[in-house]
């Protein structure tokens, strides 16, 4: 008798009848032949693991996104940027990206939602990304559904190689299920999995650049802190007070409790302490100059907007402001764009390509790609447009005159792509034989001349 997972598999457009976590784990036990799995950890009897589960720390990551203003900082950074450029076909021909168009296909990720926009559709994308190191999208009733990472699974089956063992896992679909809600399975085509740093321990899930520098969070935490409660205690280093032997504790309790009302606190300080006889103050610990307190928090900054690609003179930190010019400035941009946001973009056009149709379909000569040249963030400066414009024009004007359209030499020139010139079959005097009688016909000279 046909078992229920694998009438699932045979049709996947068929009505899905798993409705429930049991069902998912009895129906994939029957199709891989595994037994000893359980209803909700999908283990099993053989050494390894057969589902990844994305990481709990999202509300956590959350917490630091609204709370630490240097990760705020580089993730607006990254996201303001990132969210920019719209997505687009673009053709390849012989392998080279060519000409670039949209159509009408397009119009789930121009519009992925009910007043939503691409820039709205990548914003979400790419802070997902940040803090959970993996976004997961889907498409139904003509919408893009974002799925919140920490409630998707990724499920996998193991690799059986022809001559007997395992050979790693294959991904065999996400399981998506929210708080108190009926699980959802997703096979591999139905979704959208943005993971654009891998996770070293896991196979297909991706990491947040936020792991390796939460003890730079927690010390920049740390750090803030630290100026408030410098202020608090009166903007002062901290002190010793000492007194005479003779001084009975209830004379102490109430030395120190006047002295306090009188000195401690933000509106209290740099008063002048007046003490009576036999006490004496000592200064312990040291001020933010005598620490370099500017330096320590610079060099923390420093290290948390590295790990998020973004440099420091970007997003205006302390370490970055002091080498600012102009200069080093465009080539913060350079680097942010090139280095960082670049491949994200092209990374989350093949990630979104499952959920759109290429025009043509079957066809590997259009791929989903993406327009970033009217981001303002990357737009060159009038000198470098300018230059790139004149030798634009030059190209141009010598390939218009070695006898190709017009139309198509402004195809090629835009495209980059040389296999897009059409030639006229007309070619200048000086390419063509002596005595050729294709050759056009001189002016007869005016009376007078020579």
């Amino acid at each position: 008798m046909t078992s229920l997972w694998q009438r699932a598999r045979r049709s996947r457009s068929a009505t899905r009848e798993i409705g429930t976590i049991d069902d998912y784990a009895a129906a994939l036990a029957q199709s891989l032949g595994y037994g000893g799995f359980s209803a909700l950890g999908i283990t099993q009897s053989q050494s390894g693991q057969a589902a990844e589960k994305a990481p709990t720390d999202l509300p956590g990551y959350a917490q630091l996104f609204a709370t630490n203003p240097v990760i705020w900082a580089c993730m607006v950074a990254r996201m303001a940027v990132f969210s920019a450029p719209r997505f687009t076909w673009q053709r390849l021909n012989n392998g080279v990206p060519s000409e670039m168009f949209g159509t009408t296909e397009l119009r789930l990720l121009e519009r992925p939602w009910a007043g939503g926009t691409t820039q709205d559709l990548l914003s979400r994308v790419i802070q997902d990304a940040d803090l959970a190191g993996n976004s997961y999208w889907t498409e139904h009733d003509g919408d893009a559904v974002r799925m919140r990472p920490d409630w998707v699974q990724i499920v996998l089956e193991r690799r059986r190689h022809p001559h007997g063992g395992d050979l790693g896992w294959r991904r065999y679909g996400y399981l998506y299920q929210e708080p108190g809600a009926d699980p959802v399975f997703l096979w591999p085509e139905e979704v959208a999995h943005f993971a654009p740093v891998p996770d070293p321990l896991a196979t297909y899930r991706g990491m947040s650049w936020l792991t390796p520098v939460i003890r730079e969070t927690q010390n920049d935490n740390l750090m803030a802190a630290h100026k408030r409660r410098y202020f608090e205690n009166a903007a002062t280093p901290n002190l010793v007070v000492r007194l005479a032997r003779e001084v009975t504790p209830e004379a102490f309790a109430k030395f120190k409790a006047k002295m306090e009302a009188g000195h401690r606190g933000v509106e209290n300080a740099y008063k002048t302490l007046y003490l009576g006889g036999g006490a004496d103050v000592t200064v312990v610990g040291s001020d933010f100059k005598q620490m370099d307190f500017s330096a320590v928090q610079g060099a923390g900054e420093t290290r948390i907007a590295s790990a998020a690609g973004v440099p420091p003179i970007i997003v205006g930190l302390s370490e970055g402001l002091k080498a600012a010019t102009y200069s080093n400035y465009g080539q913060a941009r350079r680097r942010f764009a090139d280095g960082t946001i670049h491949p994200l973009w092209q990374n989350a056009a093949g990630s979104f390509a499952p959920l759109v149709t290429p025009p043509g379909s079957g066809s590997g000569a259009v791929r989903l790609w993406y327009d970033a040249r009217h981001v303002p963030f990357l737009r060159e400066d009038a000198r470098d447009a300018a230059e790139i414009q004149g030798i634009e024009s030059r190209t141009i004007r010598a390939l218009v005159d070695a006898g190709y359209t017009p139309e198509s030499v402004q195809q090629a020139v835009r495209a980059s792509d040389w296999s897009l010139l059409v030639h006229t079959g007309l070619f200048s005097v000086q390419l063509q034989k002596p005595g050729s009688t294709d050759a056009p016909a001189l002016p007869a000279p005016t009376e007078g001349g020579s």
